[in-house]
């Protein structure tokens, strides 16, 4: 049994609290990532490791030290360090003859590896390398998708799920046009994924809504798809279930055209028309004549009845 699985009840309130973070909530903690050197790491993917959690921070976890360890034949170890430092998330880079500059890109489900994807670093510039002004830390980017690939082809679909998942940072109920900062930008073309970063520059244009022009910010990233290890159908769709305290109730008797406009259906009792009051017009009232034979005719009913 692992030393994490071992705490029963907590003894202080500081470690109480911290059970209770990691307790399971409908509203899912911002998903921290851990960035892990392996233990034949180049200068080149640790470069990129540190970039990365350059981008990450503050959601995220850079371990500094080499470990020796192989996410595709042992994930023991990933789910250890996932469960220590409560990540979800996981980017893990090593490097030797067979796959140069490799990097391992995963995520988990209840602390267990759901799916990870290899991609290998064919060309590679450093945020140092490019000298423009960077943004700010925590700041949430924009991410754009290119390319055929990512809507046909399943690996390619589910790396960018992956990729969503990884960069999104947390949830905002709104949107400060001065808060977009920079965007990160993936292109699937030829077999190749490109991963560029832009600033973004809010320039004058002489009305209400600026001109929008982009600046290279860094890293610079061109990857190729490696191996992969994608969860089956049932387990991925298990764990994008939704709680049914968050589903929306479905309200009855409401419905929406395409255009957005509502439409709602009211159940009434069955009216009796005769009864109901008209406009009072000279030309629409009875004549004596009518009267009487309207009276007879209620009056031979009632004999009928009788």
């Amino acid at each position: 049994m692992d030393a994490l699985d071992r705490v029963v009840k907590p003894q202080t309130k500081r470690a109480k609290r911290f059970l209770e973070k990691r307790e399971p909530k409908l509203s899912e903690n911002i998903k921290n990532a851990m960035l892990i050197k392996g233990g034949n790491a180049n200068s080149t993917v640790t470069q990129v490791l540190r970039d990365v959690y350059a981008l990450k921070k503050p959601y995220g976890v850079l371990y500094k030290k080499k470990n020796i360890t192989r996410p595709f034949e042992d994930q023991t170890s990933l789910e250890f360090f996932s469960k220590k430092s409560d990540c979800s998330l996981f980017m893990f880079g090593s490097h030797n003859k067979k796959r140069p500059n490799n990097l391992v890109i995963g995520r988990m489900y209840d602390y267990h590896v759901l799916d990870m994807i290899e991609l290998g670093v064919e060309k590679f510039v450093s945020l140092k390398d490019i000298k423009n002004s960077k943004c700010p830390e925590g700041t949430k980017p924009m991410l754009i998708f290119a390319g055929d690939d990512f809507d046909v082809t399943e690996d390619y679909r589910r790396l960018k799920s992956l990729l969503i998942d990884f960069f999104r940072g947390p949830t905002v109920p709104n949107i400060r046009l001065a808060g977009l900062d920079y965007v990160l930008h993936f292109t699937a073309l030829n077999g190749k994924i490109y991963f560029r970063s832009y600033k973004l520059l809010l320039k004058k244009s002489g009305c209400r809504t600026p001109r929008i022009e982009l600046e290279e910010m860094g890293p610079s990233l061109d990857l190729v798809l490696r191996r992969t290890h994608l969860a089956s159908d049932d387990l991925y769709k298990l764990s994008m279930k939704m709680p049914k305290a968050l589903k929306p109730k479905k309200k009855k008797n409401i419905s929406h055209d395409t255009f957005g406009t509502t439409y709602g259906r009211i159940h009434m009792q069955k009216q009796d028309l005769s009864k109901l009051q008209t406009r009072k017009m000279k030309g629409l009232k009875k004549r004596p004549a009518e009267r009487i034979t309207e009276d007879q005719e209620k009056k031979a009913k009632r004999i009928k009845k009788n």
